[in-house]
């Protein structure tokens, strides 16, 4: 049955931080939340997928889709000894709730459990249909999560989804202040630089790919990928990420040297557009070298609509000044469901702790954060019927 309990958010979080569900590990968790959404008359189907574990659930059958996504597994915890408390067990102390994941994510998770229940208990027939798509694979590799799920659900009729909200811990400094409207595309690139291998007191004899790698490296900081402004995305950033190069001996001029590089882009550009961008470089510098790439995800954003208007509004009411709508931070699985041509937001928790040691979340957000979920379901499936 649906809880009442003012700590129920708390409760939740607490008995999912206990599991050690490290990446893809879920240890546990899905079967948790999959146990409430049950009880509520959700149909559940587990896509697991190569050790990952997926769930996605759905109550009722007709109407606009309201889809909470969301991930239970968490980053390794680094050097125990430098944790003020065990990482896997809950602790609560001058007002913050410390545990791996607390903040990303399964603060959101338990968030969204209890407002679904809260939802259910005063509208237990709604004219629409709610969703949850939970996976364990978000913070590894990404490729046997959220990603298959989504192949799978494309496959049925459409919309499978209209509004997604994806829990990720998208606040700033206060519970609110902040929402993800949007992603950054990511590429990665290894780049191989070919030279010729030979005595440092021979130059003549020698190409050095050390100093060609260094000249490519410094066309492409010099680049600029976009061309034109774009009013939601910051400019597309490149960076170096490794360099790679040398026998270790100091009189040997290396054969290759190799660079690991990222770019992070907006929808100003493409990752096939870098691509040939890269290439007619290296061409024209007359370079030797080999590149292989890698795309992350694609760049996506819902600038404006139903869900960002409700979002907006409702955490003006919340903090008292309209929310940031921001585009910024490294990837999530949103990338994947907004394939799906949904309205998507991410609303998470402060996000100040997340990937740290002391990882934790205010213990006065868990009850509001399920409350602003709640009103959402409101918002969406309710007042937009009326």
């Amino acid at each position: 049955m649906p809880t009442t309990d003012a700590q129920a958010v708390q409760q939740l979080t607490e008995a999912l931080i206990r599991a050690q569900s490290v990446t893809p590990h879920d240890a546990g968790c899905l079967e948790m939340l999959a146990d409430r959404l049950a009880a509520l008359g959700f149909h559940l189907e587990r896509m697991d997928r190569q050790g990952v574990s997926n769930l996605w659930a759905t109550l009722g059958t007709e109407g606009p889709v309201v889809c909470f996504a969301g991930h239970t597994d968490v980053v390794p915890t680094g050097d125990l000894q430098q944790w003020s408390f065990p990482p896997f067990e809950p602790t609560v102390f001058d007002g913050k709730l410390y545990g791996r994941g607390a903040a990303d994510m399964k603060a959101s998770l338990a968030a969204m459990i209890v407002a679904i229940e809260r939802f259910v208990a005063e509208h237990p027939r709604p004219q629409g249909r709610i969703a949850c798509l939970f996976t364990s694979d978000e913070e590894g590799p990404a490729t046997d999560g959220t990603t298959f799920v989504v192949e799978q659900l494309r496959q049925r009729p459409q919309p499978v989804i209209d509004y997604c909200i994806v829990g990720e811990p998208s606040s700033r400094a206060i519970l609110g202040d902040m929402i993800r409207v949007g992603r950054r595309g990511s590429l990665n690139a290894h780049i191989q630089m070919h030279g010729r291998q030979g005595h440092v007191a021979y130059p003549e004899k020698v190409i050095n790919p050390i100093h060609q790698l260094a000249t490519l490296i410094s066309a492409l900081v010099a680049e600029d990928w976009d061309g034109a402004p774009n009013s939601y995305f910051p400019p597309t950033s490149f960076q170096v990420s490794n360099l790679t190069a040398g026998t270790g001996a100091t009189n040997v001029v290396p054969g290759t040297a190799e660079a690991m590089v990222n770019w992070r882009f907006s929808t100003s550009t493409t990752d096939h557009d870098i691509r040939a961008r890269v290439d007619a470089l290296i061409q024209a510098l007359g370079l030797t070298c080999t590149v292989n790439y890698s795309l992350s995800g694609a760049p996506f954003v819902t600038p404006q609509g139903i869900l960002v208007e409700a979002a907006s509004r409702i955490l003006e009411e919340h903090t008292g000044q309209p929310p940031e709508l921001s585009t910024g931070g490294g990837t999530s699985d949103g990338r994947f469901i907004a394939t799906l041509g949904c309205e998507l937001i991410e609303l998470g928790p402060v996000n100040a702790t997340i990937h740290q040691i002391d990882e934790c979340v205010a213990v006065a957000d868990l009850e509001p954060l399920a409350d602003l979920y709640q009103r959402l379901l409101n918002t969406l499936l309710i007042d937009q019927s009326d």
